[in-house]
């Protein structure tokens, strides 16, 4: 499906000043998914690329952004309260771009816990549910579910895409979570998948296949969604 791209610029404040975007919209748009990025890439990721290009093919919009201190060229996080400020500015771009399709947030790992904690405090204007691509649950090799917390809070729909060797996530521990979230968590999982959903060499699939496994499974959810 032919999609078009345009480059953005979105204002977070007047201390964070603004980051780049890119909006990835195919001729023909049933939805827009606001994506944000993990903690240690940009925007630009391959997987994110891979990923927005897979969505387009199958009709979903996709506006990436980036975080403040990559914009910047540094590697340590911003703040909590300036990352979900910017998934806010991102949102409310979204909303002056979506054109009456509706509209999805969500992210790789930090861009979607980020995500969820913005909506948990206050509604996402416009936003009908959340995606996690490697929701993160806890730290590597300290499994918890403090960062789960919130979840309860959000109010919102939400789909979680999971690996089973992803160190980020015991599903031992993210499966309770979300049964007790109720039914509007969805969990998907690719087996044998790490947190960037990379695959053992055996396992022998290409990245675009797993973008494309990605793109189905959030499509199909966002489909249901809307029916």
């Amino acid at each position: 499906m032919t999609a078009t791209a345009r480059e953005l610029r979105l204002a977070i404040s007047p201390r964070s000043g603004e980051v780049s975007a890119v909006l990835l919209r195919p001729a023909e748009c049933r939805g827009l998914l606001v994506l944000g990025h993990g903690a240690g890439a940009g925007m630009r990721h391959h997987l994110l690329e891979s990923l927005a290009v897979a969505l387009a093919d199958q009709g979903m919009a996709t506006l990436r952004y980036q975080f403040p201190y990559l914009e910047r060229g540094r590697k340590l996080p911003d703040a909590a309260a300036v990352l979900q400020a910017t998934v806010r500015a991102a949102v409310n771009a979204a909303g002056l771009l979506a054109d009456g399709v509706p509209i999805l947030a969500g992210g790789k790992s930090m861009g979607g816990r980020m995500t969820s904690l913005a909506a948990a405090e206050r509604p996402l204007n416009g936003v009908h549910g959340l995606v996690f691509y490697g929701f993160p649950l806890h730290p590597m090799a300290t499994p918890g579910v403090e960062r789960a917390e919130h979840l309860g809070r959000v109010g919102l729909p939400m789909l979680f895409l999971q690996g089973t060797r992803d160190r980020l996530a015991d599903l031992d521990l993210l499966r309770p979570v979300i049964a007790g979230i109720g039914p509007g968590a969805t969990l998907e999982v690719l087996e044998q998948a790490d947190h960037d959903f990379a695959l053992p060499r055996r396992w022998a699939m290409e990245e675009e296949s797993v973008a494309h496994w990605l793109a189905e499974r959030t499509t199909r959810w966002a489909t249901a969604l809307s029916h």
